[in-house]
């Protein structure tokens, strides 16, 4: 039965990987694929289901909405104050066309950190890295990498980040969002320059090798992200230095604040509701500094109500989805060989988090499977808290970004109207080679130090 239920646990990822990959709803796709592992682990399907997969849904949902709500909503107020397209414009004239990867990792980045939400940033950022793109005469298929990079590796993951991945660990640590000391702060470096490099080689590479910029054909993708692509084309067309924007001083004061406050906040009260008062004030600010941007303040608000259902219920699916994987005797068998494999202790925490958010497609949502299970074992252990938990913040940034994870999906496909054929490969490099590899080098690290 454990050998049915491993190759049962291997089959279900795979058709999760599938079926997302074939654009099937990641919901269903969950389900399908709990009903796959409940039946292959020879647990009743109905248990499986109404108790362990709604379980996994419910809590996670109940632990993290006012979270992803006010992201949600922050992200969307600086989206229709135009702030996130004056920070993006005033990064394209500074860093130019000859930057034009480096320009779009940027802009990605201090809007991710800032607390943004990472499907604002890819709707924002999209049309000036076309405009820089195609000025440079860059592939079009590597904008995807950029976006995902700038988005879901070293802002997620560093030291100090609003990202809800630096968050969750708190709860299970005791930690507030710098922990990790000198050791996180380089480890998120190392990944930043060390991304920027490998990605900027990549495209002069395809560049030397006859690769020009082009749009994706209609066929490659759906008629309504055909049509998003002309009507980007179309907004992005005029000269930003025309366009009634706001001051750049301006847009970045609510990120701004959003990181101080968490900061600071973070040390005397719980990081989740630091988190929350920190969203709330960027918010206000936002819509006190740029009203005049914003005319439909409650439809913005429904809007960003409605993103963040949305988001919240796909991560739950996974969440459901791995709460079932984790009754199955395989999972278990799985779980002993990580805490008893050779190395040292944060070693298989490391790869605790990597796996199980690789087999969910979600750092944060395999961060809420793993951690209830294996912060108590390692904590027992008495291992320095601030270690693990920028550990299992790394390990969260690594295998998540497998063809499944939803933001890759939306950013591919959605965003860009890419192919994961000629898209994914720079993603797999810098958002799963590189992080994985300096994730190595922490656990180096903080065992040694």
């Amino acid at each position: 039965m454990e050998v049915l239920g491993m190759l049962g646990l291997i089959a279900a990822l795979a058709l999760l990987v599938y079926l997302t990959m074939k654009g099937i709803n990641i919901i269903i796709a969950a389900l399908i694929s709990s009903v796959v592992i409940a039946i292959t682990g020879g647990l009743n399907l109905e248990t499986a289901l109404m108790d362990n997969y709604m379980t996994g849904f419910t809590g996670y949902f109940a632990s993290w909405f006012l979270v992803f709500l006010l992201g949600a909503i922050f992200g969307k107020f600086m989206q229709e104050t135009k702030s996130a397209e004056s920070i993006a414009q005033w990064i394209k004239l500074k860093f130019g066309v000859k930057r034009a990867v480096f320009a779009v990792v940027a802009a990605a980045a201090i809007m991710t950190y800032g607390g943004v939400s990472l499907f604002v940033v890819g709707f924002a950022v999209y049309p000036i890295a076309v405009s820089l793109f195609r000025a440079a005469n860059l592939p079009h298929r590597f904008i995807p990498a950029a976006l995902v990079f700038g988005s879901i590796s070293f802002t997620m993951t560093a030291p100090g980040s609003p990202e809800i991945q630096n968050i969750i660990p708190t709860e299970f640590f005791g930690t507030t969002p710098t922990a990790g000391g000198w050791i996180g702060v380089l480890c998120a470096f190392l990944i930043m320059i060390g991304g920027g490099l490998w990605l900027g080689a990549l495209v002069r590479k395809a560049s030397a090798n006859g690769e020009v910029f082009s749009l994706p054909k209609a066929s490659t993708a759906s008629e309504e992200t055909a049509a998003s692509i002309a009507a980007e084309e179309e907004r992005i067309s005029p000269d930003p230095k025309t366009r009634d924007l706001p001051n750049v001083v301006v847009a970045i004061i609510p990120l701004a604040l959003v990181i101080v406050l968490l900061n600071i906040l973070g040390q005397f009260m719980n990081p989740t509701t630091a988190l929350l008062i920190a969203l709330t004030v960027g918010i206000t600010v936002s819509c006190l500094a740029m009203h005049k941007f914003l005319t439909e303040f409650w439809g913005s608000l429904a809007t960003g109500t409605q993103n963040a259902l949305v988001a919240l219920a796909n991560t739950c699916a996974v969440v459901g989805f791995g709460s079932v994987a984790a009754q199955v005797s395989a999972f278990d068998m799985l779980i002993n060989g990580l805490i008893n494999m050779p190395g040292p202790p944060l070693l298989g925490l490391a790869v605790g988090v990597t796996v199980i958010c690789g087999i969910t497609g979600s750092a944060s949502g395999g961060l809420g499977i793993a951690l209830p299970i294996l912060a108590p074992i390692y904590m027992s252990q008495g291992l320095d808290p601030g270690s693990m938990h920028r550990i299992s913040a790394l390990a969260s940034g690594g295998l998540d970004s497998l063809p499944h994870n939803g933001y890759v999906v939306t950013t591919v496909r959605a965003i860009c109207g890419e192919t994961h054929s000629r898209a994914y490969k720079p993603i797999f490099l810098v958002s799963i080679i590189l992080p994985t590899t300096v994730l190595g080098l922490a656990v180096l690290l903080y065992t040694i130090f």
